[in-house]
């Protein structure tokens, strides 16, 4: 049986999916945007602001799900400017202990919704 994650401390989503799934010990988390849940606004001041709002929201999710990102396994980043790499980069790693990073991706695209920089998803397990 699967569990919907649902928290008021990340954006809502803005269409027909939730924030995360927990399926047995495993959550599945929708990509996040710099989507400020306090105020409902994007944070876009610059490249790392946007990154950071990013990983914020992931850990009000993975908190929803009694978890944090010692637990996460995979994370997939989707960028819009290759050029941004380094800075995401800098701001994602300062929320991993490097030695136990999950494995991930970083790909390129031409757009991400609301125009934003960046979004990323992940998959933790207990």
């Amino acid at each position: 049986m699967k569990r919907i994650i649902k928290t008021d401390n990340a954006p809502l989503p803005i269409g027909p999916y939730n924030q995360a799934v927990l399926k047995n010990d495993t959550l599945y988390a929708s990509g996040q945007i710099a989507i400020d849940p306090k105020t409902n606004t994007l944070v876009l001041g610059n490249i790392k602001q946007e990154t950071k709002q990013v990983m914020e929201n992931l850990v009000a999710v993975l908190k929803a799900a009694d978890m944090d990102f010692s637990h996460v396994v995979k994370c997939s980043i989707f960028i819009s400017d290759m050029n941004d790499f380094a800075a995401i980069n800098e701001v994602y790693g300062s929320y991993f202990n490097h030695e136990t990073a999950p494995a991930r991706e970083t790909v390129q695209v031409a757009v991400l919704p609301k125009n934003v920089n960046v979004e990323i998803s992940l998959i933790a397990v207990r």
